[in-house]
């Protein structure tokens, strides 16, 4: 049986900043800090998983809307802590408040928006379909 889903439910996930999070490993040589794209995934990790133990069997979550600020460098072996928190639920769509922080500051905030969908097969179906519409 699934818990349910309500607004208020907070989650958090830490990651040490490592050679492959940096803005130098997605393309800006030499920069060797936190990535935007890094902290992204973060923010979906963190709200992803957040949303795991409430989904019924069958059901998984996809992100649909990422709005977020890069507020702050973090280099190298830091942490950075992504928290999140349920601010809206609209039947499939829920909608989380997310912050970073590396030890030392905010490093990033936003919102971000998942779906929650119920049918994985067909989901990948029509994303497969792209493939065959000329």
């Amino acid at each position: 049986m699934t818990q349910a889903l309500e607004t208020g439910i907070i989650h958090e996930i830490i990651r040490v900043v490592l050679a492959g999070d940096t803005a130098d490993a997605y393309g800006n040589p030499g920069v060797n800090v936190f990535a935007t794209p890094a902290l992204i995934t973060l923010f979906e990790n963190s709200c992803g998983s957040c949303l795991k133990p409430y989904l019924k069997e069958g059901q998984f979550s996809v992100g649909s809307l990422v709005n977020i600020r890069h507020l702050g460098a973090t280099p190298l072996g830091l942490e950075v802590t992504a928290r999140c928190e349920i601010i809206e639920i609209d039947r499939r769509k829920v909608v989380f408040r997310v912050e970073a922080h590396d030890g030392k500051e905010t490093i990033g905030d936003g919102t971000h928006e998942r779906f929650i969908l119920d049918d994985l097969p067909g989901f990948l179906k029509n994303a497969d379909n792209k493939k065959e519409i000329e």
